[in-house]
């Protein structure tokens, strides 16, 4: 799940970072779109280490509201926040399954050195 969920708010991280760029050509003054944007590219770093722990994937999910949010003053964030906020779902969702899937194949499967 970690890594489907980093690639997830990596890819994020850029899209808010050029989302600013283009949010410095509306009345919004530099620092509050830098502001803003600099803390939610921030958020997706930090959640990439703490993406295994529920709180961390709640507050992915509030991240990923904020970002479709976001539409309002840049309105194709609407329809990368929905892309986004799809990923994140499928993130997660398959991410689960793959480690359920790794523990179950690791208790039928012990290694021989036990290791």
């Amino acid at each position: 799940m970690r890594t489907l969920c980093a690639s997830t708010l990596i890819g994020e991280f850029f899209i808010i970072g050029f989302a600013g760029l283009v949010a410095m050509k509306t009345d919004l003054g530099q620092g509050t779109v830098w502001g803003v944007c600099g803390g939610a590219m921030l958020l997706c770093v930090l959640l990439c280490g703490v993406v295994t722990r529920p709180v961390g994937v709640a507050l992915g999910w509030v991240l990923q509201v904020a970002l479709f949010l976001s539409g309002i003053v840049v309105p194709m964030m609407f329809i990368l926040g929905a892309a986004f906020g799809g990923l994140w779902w499928a993130s997660v969702h398959y991410g689960r399954k793959i480690n359920e899937a790794k523990a179950r194949f690791a208790a039928e499967h012990p290694s021989p050195s036990g290791v």
